[in-house]
């Protein structure tokens, strides 16, 4: 399934943690936080939902994910029972939470928590763990919500409740600049070369549904990418926020660009990022829910989107 703009799109196992997030690898991880604090040291003014293009150009605008339903809009909950949210986040997976500067947390999921305490007007704390220790911490209390990239599984539901996802991330097509197709279809990838990671939701995904392609599995993403830089295959397909840093990192030498729009079967690709509180936590569950959909609707969501993505996944 392709979907056009703007989308519910969802998360795809890509790693050791499984569907327990989009987990960069550790090199392009590096080049994710170069980028982002080199962004941030020239950030302006908040953007718009779209950035617009310059004039006389032919850049597309900046889309941003929206994840919640205008019509649907959540019930204010008794928000006077809730005095502190504890928020556990882990320590390195930047751009959605790393070490700052300063010692102190940051990254997109840090800001978005800060953001969701000033919604309900409560004080926050923000305490940073491995990510394999997040859940263990939540249920003996040393924590009231993990905000982490923790994807909602069957697993992960087991253990805690989870808030609607906050943001998802969806597979996509990369091609070299010259080959780029606005849309993709089966049809048009009959007998072209696709390349992608074995033993992955992406390769799953393409032999079921582009059954007409010629495929060839390389055994992780850097060899993935290189295929394509050197041009043995004509598209590659795999995670949109790695792949989005890629193209927009200096490993890509300014090669390659998004083909296509968004997958986002969730049979393949997960069903979303959650904010997890313990289970039967249904007041704060609730709280954060109503805060996410202020945020976004405020446009407080759009500009962080802004700020941590240069190049949208979507």
């Amino acid at each position: 399934m392709q979907c056009s703009w703007p989308i519910l799109v969802q998360t795809a196992p890509l790693s050791p943690r499984g569907l327990a997030a989009s987990r960069l690898s550790r090199w392009a991880a590096l080049t994710v936080l170069a980028l982002f604090l080199s962004g941030v040291a020239n950030a302006a003014q908040p953007a718009p939902a779209t950035t617009a293009p310059k004039p006389g150009t032919a850049a597309a605008p900046q889309a941003v994910p929206g994840f919640w339903d205008p019509r649907r809009r959540p019930e204010r909950p008794d928000l006077s029972r809730i005095s502190v949210i504890r928020f556990l986040t882990e320590t390195d997976y930047p751009p959605f939470n790393f070490t700052g500067a300063d010692g102190n947390p940051a990254g997109f999921n840090v800001d978005l928590a800060r953001s969701l305490c000033e919604e309900i007007k409560v004080t926050c704390t923000i305490q940073m763990r491995r990510f394999d220790t997040l859940l263990d911490a939540l249920a003996s209390n040393r924590g009231d919500a993990i905000i982490a990239s923790m994807a909602v599984t069957p697993e992960t539901r087991a253990r805690v409740d989870f808030t609607d996802p906050y943001y998802r991330a969806p597979a996509r097509f990369v091609s070299r600049k010259d080959q780029v197709l606005s849309e993709i279809r089966p049809e048009y990838l009959e007998g072209r070369k696709v390349g992608v990671v074995a033993g992955t939701a992406h390769e799953a995904y393409l032999k079921a549904m582009f059954t007409d392609a010629e495929l060839h599995t390389y055994p992780n993403d850097e060899a993935l990418r290189a295929s394509l830089r050197r041009g043995e295959v004509d598209f590659i397909f795999g995670d949109a926020i790695s792949l989005a840093f890629w193209i927009n990192g200096t490993d890509s030498a300014d090669c390659c660009a998004f083909s296509g729009g968004p997958f986002v079967e969730s049979r393949y690709f997960g069903e979303g990022i959650g904010i997890a509180v313990r289970k039967g936590n249904d007041l704060l569950r609730q709280a954060l829910n109503w805060a996410l959909f202020r945020v976004w609707e405020k446009g407080r969501y759009t500009d962080l989107w802004l700020r941590y993505f240069s190049i949208s996944p979507f």
